[in-house]
């Protein structure tokens, strides 16, 4: 394991996933809502940070490699669960559901592609990138949720969660269309 710079942001990010939903489940308190979107803000920002530096230091690895999507997927997933459970109904199940089930089919296609040795039809796509950078500003408006005059965070984090949606399954059509050559043969 390589403990640079970059995997050690991402480390991080992972660690404030459990204080965020901690702090999620805390009794209200004033200003619940800013700290919430802080932190997430943080753990959003530290996603593209780490990438950078990990990029300018040279110090990129294949343990960050490893770690960065997960930490994604996670920060993702905790957080459309805990938004789920603050507003159940399927205006906001449903597009979370589409982004959680395509996060793991995805995660299985590249471990099965990996396990094949066609791992470069499945590599992170720049619409990956997009996607998830739209989930991220999305669940910190949702999670945000109080009005701002007449702004809603949580009207326009839901429109964001749908595009979002909309963006996932997108990208996991890419990606079946690059791996189905390898899906497609007989073993």
């Amino acid at each position: 394991m390589n403990l640079n710079i970059p995997n050690i942001i991402t480390l991080c990010r992972i660690g404030l996933m459990p204080v965020l939903v901690l702090v999620f489940f805390l009794p209200e308190f004033e200003n619940q809502h800013v700290v919430l979107a802080s932190m997430f803000f943080v753990i959003g920002v530290t996603d593209l940070f780490d990438g950078y530096l990990a990029r300018k230091l040279n110090q990129q690895s294949k343990f960050g490699a490893f770690l960065d999507p997960v930490a994604d997927k996670l920060t993702v997933g905790i957080a459309l669960v805990l938004i789920v459970s603050a507003n159940p109904g399927a205006l906001v199940a449903v597009p979370a559901a589409v982004i959680i089930g395509r996060e793991l089919m995805i995660s299985a296609l590249r471990e099965w592609m990996a396990s094949v040795g066609d791992v470069a039809a499945v590599k992170v796509s720049f619409m990956g990138k997009v996607k998830t950078s739209g989930q991220l500003w999305a669940v910190g408006f949702m999670l945000y949720e109080h009005d701002i005059g007449d702004f809603s965070p949580l009207n326009f984090g839901i429109l964001l969660l749908y595009i979002s949606a909309a963006l996932t399954l997108w990208s996991m059509v890419t990606y079946l269309i690059a791996a189905w050559p390898s899906l497609s043969k007989d073993s």
